[in-house]
């Protein structure tokens, strides 16, 4: 009896066994460390610093001309002839009460007394609004179809929608411009918006296409199984999940149509030339008078800087989206 009750003692008496390392660590325990050098402290302690300083500089270099073009805006004509406007604000900084009259906002208040560039402004939302609402609202509703409908076709349509990507512009410019002329829409808004929808919907298809179908089936199918229609789907399952990617489609096409020269110097007339084509003319009429160019083109950019600040959180949730699974 004695044995036998010694002999459990001695068993619970041995430490519990070393759990088993893997392989990979084993490898790195007999490598050793690597080692780090004095260049790579120096620039661990200093990346943060100079990757912000670096960040900062890019960021005023990138804006130098918009501030450049405030400061000539600001500016008399005669002023602008006879120094730049890197002079003038230094002269500013320096000296403030002495150049302080050198600066006003007469340009603008010409610009806006000007019937021209008014009409203009306003041809440019005539066309750029209802131009990024079709292309948005088509090629949501067919890039959902081409993800999650199934019809005969379907996959050879969509390879001729992506080929469709690749032509040029200036290919359909002459082609359009006769179908519209026939139609007896050249020259107004109207031909410059069915131009830019078409010319955009291959893209966005494209792009909300491979979105949508990033979206996981099951939801699409509890929908169905709760009886949903596919209209019923895609306006409250699929809008809502897709909207970073909308968001972000709808600033690049309004951007890019906001901004145009060619396809509006093509399509339009003289009574529905957005800004673009008036400050171009503008330019050619009076070379020398950037008292009117300078705010007029100012005035063209806050419009866009304006959508693109107050959609950005949206840009950049569609930009990112799908990048981390």
């Amino acid at each position: 009896m004695s044995a036998t009750s010694a002999q459990p003692s001695a068993d619970s008496a041995q430490p519990p066994p070393e759990p088993i390392q893997p392989a990979e660590d084993l490898a790195s325990q007999a490598m050793g460390a690597p080692k780090r050098g004095l260049a790579y402290r120096i620039v661990s302690r200093l990346g943060g610093g100079i990757v912000q300083v670096l960040l900062v500089l890019v960021a005023m270099f990138w804006l130098m001309p918009t501030f450049g073009l405030f400061i000539a805006s600001l500016r008399p004509s005669q002023e602008s002839a006879g120094s730049g406007w890197w002079t003038a604000t230094w002269e500013f900084i320096t000296s403030l009460s002495a150049s302080a009259a050198a600066f006003s906002f007469d340009n603008y208040v010409s610009i806006l007394a000007n019937d021209r560039i008014v009409g203009s402004l306003w041809n440019t939302v005539l066309i750029s609004v209802p131009a990024t609402l079709l292309v948005v609202l088509i090629s949501a509703g067919a890039a959902y179809a081409f993800a999650w409908m199934e019809f005969p076709g379907r996959d050879w349509l969509f390879l001729i929608v992506v080929g469709l990507i690749v032509v040029p512009i200036q290919v359909g410019l002459i082609p359009d411009a006769q179908v519209f002329r026939v139609l007896g829409v050249f020259g107004t808004v109207t031909a410059a918006i069915l131009f830019h929808v078409a010319f955009g919907l291959p893209f966005a298809v494209f792009l909300l296409r491979n979105f949508f179908i990033g979206i996981p089936r099951d939801l699409l199918e509890a929908a169905r199984m709760d009886g949903g229609k596919e209209f019923t789907i895609f306006r409250k399952v699929v809008l809502p999940l897709g909207w970073p990617a909308i968001a972000s489609l709808a600033i690049f096409q309004f951007l890019w149509v906001w901004n145009d020269l060619l396809v509006a110097q093509v399509f339009t007339g003289a009574e529905s030339a957005p800004i673009t084509v008036t400050l171009r003319e503008q330019m050619r009429e009076f070379g020398s008078s950037l008292d009117v160019i300078a705010p007029g083109v100012f005035l063209s950019m806050i419009v866009p800087l304006a959508v693109f600040f107050a959609f950005q959180r949206y840009f950049v949730q569609g930009v990112l989206a799908g990048s981390v699974k």
